[in-house]
């Protein structure tokens, strides 16, 4: 069983103590481990998924010898390079209920995890531009409904009224809005940075600059992992790698029907404040 880590609860308290320190009595946020021999669950990639699978593994289940391995740093992948947008406005059963699961753990997150991962519930809106594009939204709004998901429909006037900063006479006019008010945005890094923080202080060995490069199988299991830091033995294998799954998994001998496409989006400089939520517009594609 891996020893927990030396932690220290972040507080304004705390923070006023340390300042008399002149900030020296903080201990790491994480360990950057050494790998071990053998571990009774390996995790492939420190991103948000993997860190928050190696947590609730230690904190919910009991499991201790755990580690979690990445290529480069943790969060340095998909994690560090969405638009960190949460919500849960989904059309089917399914997953409203696996979303709204997510968003709930959400709210309680920065508490739960003793970090503040800057989580803003600052709404979400769909806009609508067409005919179509309202049918579609309201819906959308029932469905989010009957489902017990937050959600409010307004016509072009009212949700003109409600997003500062809409041009009034915008080139693809808006028809119609669909809001989530409970959804919002979250600082992605300290998600993994807040995630990293309590797996490690449960004893989590994460491992960064630690390639996967195979695994040795035997009678249709997993026995070992192969990685650039040596050879690490393990019953239990999780995959969290993103958008290099289907590589990861062809190393094993497991062809996933998955195709990786990069989407392109855009970060500015720091500007002055214009939108104070979160947009969402099929106009644009």
């Amino acid at each position: 069983m891996t020893a927990a880590r030396p932690w220290r609860r972040y507080s304004g308290l705390a923070l006023l103590r340390a300042g008399f320190e002149r900030q020296r009595g903080w201990p790491p946020a994480f360990i950057d481990a050494t790998p071990q021999s053998s571990y009774d669950v390996v995790i492939v990639g420190g991103g948000g998924h993997g860190l928050a699978t190696a947590y609730y593994l230690a904190r919910h289940h009991g499991v201790r010898r755990i580690c979690v391995l990445e290529k480069g740093w943790i969060g340095g992948g998909n994690t560090g390079r969405n638009t960190t947008v949460i919500r849960s406005n989904y059309f089917f059963p399914e997953s409203a209920a696996l979303y709204d699961l997510s968003l709930r753990l959400y709210e309680g997150l920065s508490a739960e995890l003793n970090y503040n991962i800057m989580f803003s519930q600052r709404g979400v809106w769909m806009l609508g531009h067409s005919r179509h594009d309202e049918e579609i939204l309201r819906r959308s709004a029932n469905a989010m409904l009957l489902n017990g998901v937050d959600a409010e429909f307004y016509n072009d006037a009212e949700t003109h009224r409600r997003i500062r900063g809409l041009h009034p006479n915008p080139s693809f006019p808006i028809r119609c809005g669909l809001l989530q008010p409970r959804g919002g945005v979250a600082r992605h890094d300290a998600v993994a940075w807040a995630y990293a923080r309590a797996a490690s202080r449960l004893g989590v060995d994460i491992i960064q600059n630690c390639e996967v490069l195979g695994f040795e199988i035997s009678d249709g299991r997993v026995r070992s992992v192969r990685t650039s830091r040596g050879d690490i033995r393990a019953p239990v294998v999780g995959l969290a790698a993103a958008g290099h799954s289907s590589h990861v998994a062809g190393l094993a001998g497991v062809s996933l029907p998955l195709t990786s496409y990069a989407l392109q989006a855009f970060v500015s400089e720091p500007v002055k404040p214009v939108l104070d939520t979160v947009l969402i517009t099929s106009a644009t594609g």
